[in-house]
């Protein structure tokens, strides 16, 4: 397997012609590498001081930092894990991809949050919850991270046994935190999906649900996941559209037992196809989500055998087909720390993973419960299992001195 700076450098190249490979690449005899190490004495500092090692790399320097915590993905539990770390004194970065395409930035209204004015809007709550956390000492960076290392035994290092790469830095930790969510794809999106994302489109019921209360949705998708999130909008829209692209009837009445493939749930599909306000689009395929500057108005969609798309007016489409759902994000992890079955990490319940020093909180878990509370509360968990770790506690301290 190729060092970090050789893959770091095939990376770079790869970018600049489509025949390079990051996997064939061999770093040339007269390639060299400059590594400049930086220490933060305090995180509140601004001029740390740094080190450079001896090796040379011609395509510009490679820097690496070195923190008590680095924290993967700045959303609601990333952020408030930041708050809790910072405020015990440990030096703390959050590396994030993009602030504003979390599950939390694309909610238009924050109704549930305690404390929080119904008004409020998601990407509002966020930026209050990641400038409350630098304020007390915590970096935050934007950046995508493409690599982890979570032994020793990878890094080299007895102190800080975790690395985060980015193609322009490397973090050196002495713990990690995973909070990169869970709005992963399964395919490629559909037209109109991605730009009416947060104005019509979402993939939580449960967090969107109650802002279609009398209006017209459609729910795309036969995973069970896609029949929970449908059965729960029946609760509030005036009629959910349920659309499949297969032919969901006759397999319900084949008595076969979808839930040993674990694609849908039988009783729950049937549950869903009685209620009243529920139409069922069964053989048909989602072309298009359509709508205006004000949001989604409507979805255009493809029966089976016919040569005509159709258009089905809705305010809001909840997509969990080929191009959507809610998939935790761990292409990152390469199998450094346990998954479970669908997905998401194994935690315990100190949010530790399967590796010692490395957390993972909110959504990555593939929890049920979705919420925005509910991930504040395992970034809340996790630093304070951060701050027991790093500093051989045999107790939990809990943060009630305020400052």
């Amino acid at each position: 397997m190729p060092s970090i700076q050789q893959f770091l450098l095939g990376l770079l190249l790869s970018s600049l012609t489509a025949t390079t490979t990051v996997s064939s690449f061999h770093l040339p005899s007269t390639a060299s590498f400059q590594i400049r190490t930086r220490h933060h004495a305090n995180p509140k500092s601004s001029s740390p001081r740094s080190t450079s090692s001896s090796l040379q790399m011609g395509l510009g320097e490679m820097e690496v930092l070195e923190y008590d915590v680095a924290i993967i993905g700045g959303g609601p539990a990333g952020c408030t894990c930041a708050l809790y770390t910072s405020r015990a004194d440990l030096k703390t970065i959050i590396l994030d991809k993009n602030p504003a395409s979390g599950a939390l930035a694309i909610t238009s209204h924050i109704a549930n949050y305690p404390g929080v004015d119904r008004t409020m809007s998601g990407t509002e709550l966020l930026d209050q919850m990641r400038e409350q956390a630098i304020q007390y000492g915590t970096r935050y960076e934007k950046a995508q991270v493409f690599m982890i290392d979570v032994k020793e035994e990878e890094t080299g290092d007895s102190t800080y046994t975790k690395c985060v790469y980015t193609p322009d830095y490397t973090i050196k930790a002495r713990s990690l935190v995973l909070a990169t969510g869970a709005m992963g794809r399964v395919g490629k999106p559909f037209p109109g999906e991605k730009e009416l994302l947060g104005m019509g489109v979402s993939y939580c019921a449960t967090c969107d649900g109650a802002f279609y209360r009398d209006s017209e949705v459609a729910v795309y998708g036969a995973s069970t996941e896609a029949i929970e999130e449908a059965m729960f909008l029946t609760k509030f829209a005036s009629t959910v559209h349920w659309v499949v692209p297969t032919d969901i009837e006759k397999e319900l009445q084949g008595g076969m037992d979808v839930e040993k493939n674990k694609i849908m749930d039988h009783d729950e599909a049937m549950q869903l196809m009685s209620c009243p306000n529920v139409k069922l689009w069964t053989k048909t395929k989602l072309v298009e989500v359509i709508g205006d500057f004000n949001g989604v108005t409507g979805v255009r969609v493809n029966h089976r055998g016919s040569d005509d798309d159709e258009v089905i007016p809705v305010e809001g489409a909840f997509i969990y087909g080929n191009g959507g759902g809610s998939k935790p994000i761990t292409d990152f992890c390469q199998s450094k720390v346990e998954l479970d079955e669908a997905g998401g990490v194994i935690v315990d319940e100190s949010m530790m993973t399967s590796v010692s020093g490395v957390y993972a909180v909110g959504d990555i878990r593939n929890t049920d419960y979705k919420q925005v509370v509910v991930a504040a509360s395992d970034g809340c968990i996790a630093a304070m299992a951060v701050e027991k770790f790093l500093n051989n506690r045999k107790m939990v301290k809990v943060d009630w001195i305020h400052r």
